[in-house]
């Protein structure tokens, strides 16, 4: 079987508009969270939200993003936020890997993209304009601008890769069914590379007012943004909506050692289950993440005992947090005081179809660093455990093997596994 490693990341989120800037801000505890900008709230019980640092005439600073060195200022009108973020994401993970220096073939270079919702708020605005001033003023560029595949069908046309294009959407754990179905492309011989990821920009309207209805934000905490995410805090309330992307760019070993490329960690197995219990709920055994994990793990052939580091689903959601700790505790068992499990959800919210991709790639940089990010705003644990949650403050610690969790609405779940990079 071939082996899949990973020697791109790329990423924009409520931290910073690239890697460096967000891995920094995540290692010092940092927060993204701040009253919503985008539009209006007065009506609304949620107020708050994690959105992308952009920048502007008026502030900017080395964390923010640009987008115009994606796109044309004529191109950014045609499509939604998400594809920008996710095309950006996309380009810094090709130009960390190097892979545009080298030749390759067109034919066995794929794209796979994640996303929950997709163009949400060009949706909005299309139902708006077509409602106030009929079918003829709608954009012919609001399908092509909203679709979830076309952020696939960007990175492709851009970079003129043949291979496999596809689009995950499996509500929250989207970018991480990218991830797994990637690596299967390469492990199958469909592709060479894949690079694969998720994006989302969902803070609209009608995004903040359907998941409030739903009853899964945060709105305790409007008058303190950086404090309304806290995973597995007894006061937490609901999610904090994010937005941004994450990219990575999987390749074969074989093809990664011939143009001498960097390796960040090697993918080493992937679990996925379905709860079959509740639209939005899961079910209270945890066992559809139980599954995922022990499918994840029985396919790395890695022994509990020899894992570090969790990345948790985490939303800090009253129900979902502790059931996911219950989870793990009866996947890893007697070994769970070796492990040190976090929520970076904490300092980016909840980045609905592209935290999985980010989740996985802040997994990967703990493994290069060595360093657990924190679940910052822990400040009263609603549940013992003996599970390391990492309070406050990043840690240094040798990781070597991390699990990601990912689990959506639908119940749907998904666990993904990195290691360092041996040779053997």
């Amino acid at each position: 079987m071939r082996r899949v490693v990973v020697s791109g990341i790329g990423a924009v989120t409520p931290l910073g508009g690239d890697i460096k800037s967000t891995w920094e801000n995540l290692v010092k505890n940092k927060s993204g969270a701040n009253l919503i900008s985008k539009f209006d709230t007065s009506d609304f019980q949620t107020k708050i939200s994690c959105e992308v640092p952009l920048k502007n005439d008026q502030e900017s600073s080395a964390s923010s993003f640009d987008s115009s060195k994606w796109f044309s200022s004529k191109d950014l009108r045609k499509v939604d936020d998400f594809i920008i973020f996710g095309v950006a994401a996309a380009e810094m993970a090709l130009e960390d890997s190097l892979l545009k220096n080298h030749n390759f073939d067109p034919n066995k270079i794929g794209v796979g993209v994640g996303s929950g919702v997709g163009g949400l708020p060009s949706i909005e605005k299309a139902s708006l304009i077509l409602n106030e001033k009929g079918p003829k003023r709608v954009s012919p560029f609001f399908i092509p601008g909203a679709l979830i595949n076309l952020v696939a069908g960007q990175i492709s046309i851009r970079n003129n890769f043949k291979g496999p294009n596809l689009a995950s959407v499996t509500a929250c754990s989207s970018g991480t069914h990218s991830i797994c179905e990637g690596a299967e492309m390469i492990k199958r011989g469909k592709a060479d590379v894949m690079i694969v990821g998720g994006a989302e920009s969902a803070i609209c309207p009608v995004g903040i007012a359907g998941f409030s209805a739903c009853k899964a934000l945060s709105s305790n905490f409007n008058d303190e943004p950086t404090k309304a995410s806290r995973p597995y805090d007894r006061l937490r309330d609901g999610f904090v909506m994010g937005e941004g992307a994450g990219f990575l760019v999987l390749e074969d070993l074989e093809h990664a050692l011939l143009r001498n490329a960097k390796i960040y960690a090697e993918f080493k197995g992937y679990g996925v289950s379905g709860d079959a219990h509740h639209i939005t709920s899961p079910a209270d055994d945890g066992d559809g993440a139980y599954r995922s994990m022990v499918m994840a793990i029985e396919d790395s052939n890695y022994a509990v005992d020899e894992f570090s580091y969790i990345n948790a689903h985490g939303t800090s959601t009253p129900k979902g947090d502790e059931i996911e700790l219950k989870a793990v505790e009866r996947a890893f068992e007697s070994n769970i005081d070796r492990i040190s499990m976090s929520s970076t959800k904490s300092s980016i919210g909840h980045l609905l179809g592209a935290a999985g991709a980010v989740e996985a790639i802040f997994s990967i940089l703990a493994i290069e660093n060595n360093i657990v990010p924190a679940t910052i705003n822990l400040d009263d644990l609603s549940i013992d455990t003996k599970l390391d949650l990492v309070p406050h403050m990043s840690k240094e610690k040798n990781i070597d093997v991390v699990l990601s969790n990912s689990f959506g609405f639908g119940g749907t779940n998904a666990s993904v596994i990195f290691s360092r990079y041996d040779e053997n």
